[in-house]
């Protein structure tokens, strides 16, 4: 591809194109399992991210360093941009970029026909109307995945799965969430999990079947950006707050019981040892029911 003005071009065509037109699909577990690269012309930016903002990007710069990334690669082995970029499955056709535009620009550009992707069915309006459908509980504890539920480095965490479960499922839980989930199901709580990162909701879902608990609700994707994106939000909070007269939101260090529409809030402070976090997490809840 030429020079930055007439790839400039070709993406305010593409924007062109898709805007008010593409709408995202389901892919299907089959299909995320089975497709691991796709063509490059597959693959379409979304017209609301930064990349494809004028005055924002392209960042020719990290395009650069990518292109140079690749040859470099290229000249080793066969391989090349190891990094997967994540997509999803769109209609008309092909799949819209969620994370790893500048690769595809770098990809473009250095004339790859080809290009190793993730494909991901992120949770959607009509997912969550389904959730609260098939919900029998008028109360709720949320927490947040990538902040509170999984945990990296020397922290306190649950066991790995064994092997190769554990190569297909990374994430590490923190120590006690099992436990913590399985007296909130026993007590009568929906669990609902969130998270910005790009995860197919029913990996989130088979991840917990893993450790042998159950999630009413798993919100991923939160960081996608789309045109109605805050509208969406506003619509999906009242669905909840209707369902729902009381949400708990467990952080690491407080616990946050709302009214699910007057918003009338109680704050809680975890405190405790971290290997102790969710057994101090328990002790308020119930004395949270016997106050009510």
């Amino acid at each position: 591809m030429a020079g930055n003005t007439q790839f400039e071009e070709f993406i305010a065509e593409e924007v062109k194109t898709l805007k008010g037109v593409y709408v995202p699909v389901k892919a299907g577990i089959l299909r995320r399992a089975l497709i691991r690269e796709t063509r490059c012309d597959k693959l379409h930016p979304n017209p609301d991210d930064e990349f494809c903002k004028p005055k924002v990007g392209p960042n020719y710069g990290i395009i650069s360093d990518y292109m140079n990334r690749f040859r470099e690669e290229r000249g080793h082995s066969r391989q090349y941009c190891d990094e997967r970029l994540v997509v999803e499955k769109i209609r008309p056709d092909g799949y819209l970029i969620l994370n790893g535009h500048h690769r595809w620009a770098a990809a473009l550009r250095l004339g790859y026909g080809r290009i190793p992707i993730e494909i991901v069915d992120l949770t959607d309006e009509t997912d969550i109307r389904e959730i609260l459908k098939k919900s029998k509980h008028d109360k709720r504890v949320a927490l947040d995945l990538d902040e509170v539920v999984f945990v990296s480095g020397d922290a306190p965490a649950e066991k790995p799965l064994p092997f190769p479960t554990r190569k297909v499922y990374k994430e590490r839980l923190r120590l006690g969430v099992p436990a913590l989930f399985r007296f909130l199901n026993k007590n009568g709580y929906d669990v609902w999990v969130y998270t910005a990162g790009y995860y197919s909701a029913d990996y989130i879902r088979r991840l917990f079947k893993k450790y042998h608990v159950h999630i009413s609700g798993a919100v991923t994707g939160l960081g996608r950006k789309t045109a109605d994106g805050a509208k969406v939000r506003k619509e999906m909070e009242t669905l909840i707050g209707n369902k729902y007269p009381v949400t708990i939101h467990v952080d690491n260090d407080m616990l946050l019981r709302v009214s699910g529409l007057t918003k009338e809030v109680g704050e809680y402070a975890i405190g405790g040892a971290s290997a102790e976090w969710s057994q101090r997490v328990m002790e308020i809840i119930k004395k949270i029911e016997k106050h009510e």
